[in-house]
């Protein structure tokens, strides 16, 4: 419509609008105006605007394939977290675009719930996940999805297959029905592919044979290791080194022993130096082995871990099988105690000292054992003194046997009670010590000396 017959349209409604010296008489009031010009630009609108056009994709459907991200090496003995991308490079090739088609929701080339799942197929690897959802996937879209697997301590090295299943949904079809609903058709796939997997070469430790010397608790000894390479790969200036399982009472000493080449099937004897806590049970305990090399690459690389275990034996414990001395107060005895190895291992050069304290005091507290096997025992020596004030009854003497293990390192048992038992002085002993007795043994011998004396006086006069 041209501007003036809008210009006139407009004058002739202004005319019959309200005025001033008609009033009433009009037949339109200013509201009837606006709304009539509301409802005609309203209307101008519906005709001038054009239909929209709506699209619809001939052809196209998702292409799926599969990669690892990064390094695809992977040596024996690692858990490893494995991502794989996937990628879709499917393309929407032709498409429709009409007026009165209705847009589709989805295009062919979506992968719609997307299920991935990854298998060992005929390679060494375990795989210790479940299958990984990646939800959609676009066109021209690449998503990852991450796996944990475990390549074994005995992987065989080489380059193997692992078998991806891909399950996925996507748009076969959709159907227009009338000008305003559309009836989608899917399609569902399983795709199977493979990804190229490589163990790298590597030394394979196993350990064939396990040797102690002394192991026991509170002590020191040695373990000798056979180690073999089982592995594919030789090793230049391989080092052998022993560890600490967590708390375990086995603590090396000398944890580490030069090997030099680690060829394929070689076996290798190590000795390690080990000290054993105090505290230690009769048991086996871990400890743990690898071998630090150099591969052909020049690169620094240490073999997966080997726990072992290895018995300990208990502490040296001596016991006293002598009967328990008696003592009378004031008075020097002598008391001999026998002291037996009750210990798995000799001792050498042991030695026992006696604490003496009160009513108790001794110039003679030291007694030399000497070597003890294990089931023997040794007697020691105590001078001990009774003070004679003393209480009769059983005490309780500390004594302590210091001694030296099969390696010459220097131990001092737990403390050894030695039971001493003060009695009452009996006969003659006990007569001499009573005061009463000696008084009168003392009158004694005065009356009679003074009957000798005056006997001898009255003789003399006659």
């Amino acid at each position: 419509m041209k501007q003036s017959n809008m210009a006139s349209f407009i004058s002739g409604i202004k005319g019959n609008g309200i005025n001033k010296e008609h009033g009433k008489d009009s037949f339109l009031s200013t509201g009837h105006v606006l709304l009539v010009l509301v409802s005609f630009l309203i209307l101008s609108a519906f005709i001038t605007t054009p239909v929209l056009a709506g699209t619809k994709y001939m052809t196209g459907s998702p292409e799926l394939s599969v990669s690892i991200v990064g390094n695809n090496e992977f040596s024996p003995g690692t858990t490893v977290p494995l991502t794989i991308q996937i990628r879709n490079s499917g393309l929407n090739q032709m498409k429709f675009v009409q007026s009165g088609i209705v847009d589709s929701d989805d295009v062919p080339s979506t992968a719609k719930m997307v299920t991935v799942a990854l298998l060992s197929g005929d390679s060494p690897v375990l795989i210790k996940s479940d299958p990984q959802n990646a939800g959609d996937i676009a066109g021209s879209e690449m998503k990852p999805v991450t796996f944990d697997i475990r390549v074994p301590d005995d992987a065989k090295a080489g380059q193997y297959s692992l078998p991806v299943t891909i399950d996925y949904t996507y748009l076969g079809n959709a159907e227009q029905e009338g000008t305003d609903t559309i009836v989608y058709r899917y399609n569902t796939k399983k795709l199977e592919l493979s990804l190229p997997f490589v163990v790298k070469s590597s030394i394979n430790l196993k350990v064939i044979d396990i040797d102690t010397e002394n192991i026991n608790a509170g002590g020191s000894g040695f373990i000798t290791l056979t180690l073999k390479n089982v592995g594919t790969d030789t090793g230049e200036k391989a080092i052998a080194n022993l560890s600490r399982v967590g708390t375990s009472p086995i603590i090396p000493v000398s944890n580490s022993v030069y090997i030099g080449k680690f060829t394929p099937d070689m076996e290798v004897s190590v000795k390690f130096k080990v000290s054993v806590t105090k505290d230690a049970e009769p048991q086996d305990y871990p400890v743990s082995v690898a071998v630090t090399y150099e591969n052909v690459d020049g690169e620094t690389i240490t073999s997966p871990s080997q726990k072992i275990g290895i018995p300990v034996g208990g502490d040296v414990e001596f016991t006293i099988t002598t009967d328990t001395p008696a003592l009378n107060p004031g008075k020097k005895s002598f008391i001999e105690v026998s002291y037996r190895n009750d210990g798995s291992v000799p001792v050498y050069g042991a030695e026992v000292r006696i604490s003496a304290v009160d009513p108790f005091t001794s110039a003679d507290d030291l007694s030399y054992l000497g070597d003890i096997q294990p089931g023997e025992s040794a007697i020691a020596r105590f001078g001990l003194t009774v003070d004679a004030t003393a209480d009769t009854k059983i005490y309780g003497l500390d004594s302590e046997v210091k001694y030296r293990d099969a390696l010459g390192d220097s131990h001092v048992s737990d403390t050894i009670k030695v039971p001493v038992n003060v009695v009452p002085k009996d006969g003659l002993s006990a007569l001499l010590s009573n005061p009463v007795v000696i008084g009168i043994i003392i009158v004694l011998i005065l009356g009679g000396g003074y009957y000798l004396y005056e006997n001898r006086r009255k003789n003399q006069k006659r």
